[in-house]
């Protein structure tokens, strides 16, 4: 019997991702897969992927002060098992993973560009890495056409090395969750059974687009004063701007959730959904607006990352322009006071992301491209 070809991850600092469980597991039944896992401890990832009989080996990691340790021991680990293809994830696993498996001879070095033009835009000290990423790299799978973009037309890298694959999903994962699950949720962050509930779950960062969403929900208030905020994943470097701006609101009438690790019974204890980042391409993907349609909540959305090439105004959302405070707060209204409207909505909603971001389709794609079959994968026109 042929021994199978060694397929190694690396992902750096991920906590939790479901994304990353869902393509390990499924992987793991035709290939020999094993994930390099580049954290500073154990982690809910890791014992998912231990649970399912999958290797891992774990690096720690911290920041830079690790960074060499963590790039030696990885380079020492290809060394000694010879994989045939690295597939690097996120900034500093690219960084390390790419560059040990170009020392180590790897032939095939894959990353996925999960972030757009994050470093042109407020990090320009950082576009040589991402430089040193895509030159190091044999194939790049781009996650949308966001990040077609940036990759192509802004960083020159040349159009047959990348490959457009988007994020698959098990959106059976997001049907109802059972009651107790929900009311776990509301209980611990005191989130209100009273309608409506407005939720937002995105990291505290200027280009989410936030900042537009709060003075929206304070007019929202003015016609229905029992509204609720809930700003979930509330941390990151934008977050001192976002409390200032929280002052304006009454105190009760909205709630920031730092991290809540069980997100699909937070989406269900949403009425009403909004996630409007500030441009076209500062979201490379946008795994929230699969996930909320996929759970069925009415949504209004800007047209950033992977939400430019499914999503419809009127349609399976509704779509405001880019930093428009007030476009928001009439398309909270409009979809509140419209049941049957919102009722519509959800329904396309999950017909759209059922049609395009099935989780086996998408990696039947990257079993192409592991195989170099690139001619055979769907790409989107760019």
């Amino acid at each position: 019997m042929t021994k199978r070809p060694l397929i190694i991850h690396v992902i750096s600092q991920v906590n939790k991702s479901h994304v990353f469980e869902w393509m390990a597991v499924e992987l793991s039944k035709n290939h020999n897969v094993c994930f390099v896992l580049l954290n500073e401890s154990t982690s809910p990832l890791e014992n998912s992927l231990l649970s399912h009989g999958i290797e891992v080996k774990r690096f720690r990691y911290r920041g830079k002060k690790d960074f060499i340790s963590a790039f030696l021991k990885t380079l020492f680990f290809f060394w000694r098992r010879q994989p045939t293809i690295v597939h690097a994830h996120l900034l500093d696993g690219q960084l390390i993973g790419l560059t040990a498996a170009w020392l180590a001879a790897v032939a095939v070095r894959i990353y996925t560009r999960h972030t757009s033009n994050f470093h042109q835009m407020y990090h320009s000290k950082g576009v040589w890495m991402d430089h040193w990423c895509n030159r190091l790299a044999t194939k790049i799978v781009s996650i949308s056409h966001a990040t077609d973009v940036t990759l192509i037309q802004e960083e020159r890298v040349s159009p047959a090395k990348v490959v457009t694959i988007p994020h698959g999903f098990d959106l059976s994962y997001f049907n109802a969750p059972s009651m107790e699950r929900i009311n776990l949720v509301r209980k611990t962050w005191n989130i209100q059974t009273s309608a409506p509930v407005v939720g937002v779950i995105s990291r505290h960062i200027e280009w989410k687009g936030i900042q537009f969403i709060i003075p929206a929900f304070k007019k929202f208030l003015e016609d229905f004063p029992g509204a609720q905020l809930v700003l979930a994943n509330a941390r990151g470097p934008y977050h001192e701007q976002l409390k200032k701006q929280l002052q304006s609101i009454p105190p009760d009438r909205f709630i920031m959730i730092p991290f809540e690790e069980d997100v699909v019974a937070l989406y269900h204890t949403f009425d009403l959904y909004v996630h409007t980042p500030v441009d076209a391409i500062c979201e490379a993907f946008g795994q929230t607006y699969i996930e909320v349609l996929a759970t069925g909540v009415p949504s209004i959305f800007t047209l950033s990352g992977i939400a430019a090439e499914f999503v419809e105004h009127e349609k399976n959302a509704w779509v405001v322009p880019f930093k428009d405070a007030e476009a928001i707060s009439k398309g909270l209204e409009r979809l509140w006071i419209d049941k049957g409207f919102r009722t519509r909505l959800v329904e396309e909603g999950k017909r759209s992301v059922a049609e395009r971001f099935q989780l086996k389709p998408v990696l039947a794609q990257l079993e192409m491209l592991y195989a170099g079959k690139t001619s055979d994968i769907f790409t989107n026109p760019r």
